[in-house]
């Protein structure tokens, strides 16, 4: 019996806890405005990508008025837009290495979009491809050396930033006097001045757009062109970063050097910084030594006193 009546006392708690929940759910039903209700979905808008009518590269027009062209635009389009974390990082990273790169390009005679081939190469970072190609612009050891880059275990100056973008700039201009455009200059730099020449010839074609071309170097172009307008104008493809969101350049000084170093630890301490820094200011440096026997001339960049604490 007394089971019974605990259990009719417990089955009468979970009805007026019931009742109480569901008037609860129906206030909140009848009084929540609807435009409230939608606005957590709308404040993450994902919509097609409106693609610039007058698209180019390097002064170039690119033919979107083809259906083949342009789906193949609108695919790097979305996927660049769209991946947004990688979009901001290369916004932050461009406004600290492009005033390297930029002036470079200028003295040489090389259009001002190139700089968004090193954004497409390495993402403006010092990696290595699995092919071993180095650096912002991805350079391969034979093509280093070939321009006068030093490439050893203890140097490698295709992780020299200026220098390389100097054998960018000499490759390019190379490969634009071969072709007859910038379009296929940037895209033998992908997959070389041969490999391009090859496929012109077997498809009886003198345009990039109308080549046939396997995955990688089919999307190099538009993949350019993608990064170019949404690092150009980010706000049009809803990026918001302010100016203080951005990384900035530490200034340096020089210093030259044309003797043995023999611990680059020590060295760093001469001038109030450590080894990490030294070696993030100068990256081409590859061992915790410079062996540097034939007495060349070294130039290397030291922050300014201040910027990291010091």
């Amino acid at each position: 019996m007394k089971f019974l009546k605990n259990l009719l006392m417990l089955l009468g708690v979970c009805f007026v806890i019931s009742t109480l929940i569901y008037a609860v759910n129906e206030k909140e039903v009848q009084t929540t405005d609807p435009v409230e209700k939608e606005k957590p979905a709308n404040m993450y808008r994902i919509a097609a990508v409106d693609i610039p009518e007058d698209l180019d590269f390097a002064g170039e027009a690119v033919p979107t008025d083809d259906p083949e062209v342009k789906e193949r635009v609108d695919r790097e389009f979305l996927v660049n837009t769209y991946w947004q974390s990688n979009a901001l990082l290369l916004m932050k990273r461009a406004h600290k290495y492009f005033p390297v790169i930029e002036p470079i390009l200028e003295k040489h005679g090389i259009p001002d979009d190139f700089k968004y081939l090193a954004v497409a190469e390495s993402g403006l970072q010092n990696v290595v491809s699995p092919a071993r190609a180095t650096g912002f612009w991805q350079i391969m050891s034979t093509t280093g050396r070939e321009y006068g880059l030093e490439i050893n275990k203890n140097v490698d100056e295709r992780y020299h930033l200026a220098k390389s973008t100097e054998v960018a700039c000499k490759y390019l201009l190379k490969a634009k006097e071969r072709f007859g455009n910038w379009t296929l200059a940037a895209a033998s730099y992908n997959a070389g001045p041969g490999g391009i020449n090859k496929y012109l010839n077997q498809q009886k074609v003198d345009d990039y757009y109308d080549l046939l071309l396997g995955q990688e170097t089919g999307r190099y172009v538009f993949r350019i062109l993608a990064i170019k307008e949404i690092l150009s104008n980010p706000a049009t493809f809803g990026f918001e970063i302010e100016e203080e969101d951005l990384y900035t350049p530490v200034p340096t000084f020089q210093v030259e050097i044309d003797k043995p170093v023999s611990n680059f630890a020590d060295f760093a301490q001469e001038y109030g910084i450590n080894y990490k820094i030294l070696k993030v200011h100068n990256p081409w440096l590859r061992e915790p030594h410079l062996n540097n026997n034939s007495r060349k001339k070294y130039t290397l960049e030291i922050p300014m006193k201040g910027y990291y604490g010091e």
